[in-house]
């Protein structure tokens, strides 16, 4: 079920083609959690050149599909409509599977702090149930 596509997703937060890296929003309790879905491609743009012949998703940008996937989460509500969230720390990274276009990696994102300018979220990535990345990260807002 898809809750938000990319068009809405867009309302929501600035980034846009080619480093809008989250493709639908399956599930939102806003403030709380969001789950998105990235599905990698062999047209997604880091493919030609990370490797050539063997195109590997950059673990940094799973990262950022995580980080997207919470600038969401808190996006939506009021509050903070209309900010950007800037990721300002990474904790507790570990990188589990590698992940490959044609597969479709699922983003989920828990929120454990959230104050006026600062949000933490525990982020999950995974394709099916095969965990690829675990971290936790922490953003700012700014208008």
């Amino acid at each position: 079920m898809v809750l938000l596509n990319k068009e809405e997703i867009m309302e929501v937060i600035p980034h846009r083609e080619p480093f809008l890296l989250i493709d639908e929003v399956t599930a939102l309790d806003p403030g709380k959690k969001c789950v998105a879905v990235k599905h990698l491609t062999s047209s997604d743009a880091w493919v030609p050149g990370h490797f050539p012949g063997y195109p590997v998703t950059p673990g940094v940008l799973m990262v950022e599909m995580l980080a997207q996937a919470g600038a969401v989460c808190v996006g939506v509500l009021p509050e903070h409509k209309g900010k950007t969230a800037l990721l300002a720390k990474l904790d507790n990274a570990k990188f589990r599977r590698q992940v490959l276009p044609g597969e479709t990696l699922t983003l989920e994102v828990e929120m454990v702090k959230l104050r006026a300018g600062i949000g933490v979220g525990r982020c999950r990535a995974a394709v099916g149930d095969e965990v690829a990345l675990t971290c936790e990260i922490t953003f700012a807002f700014q208008k």
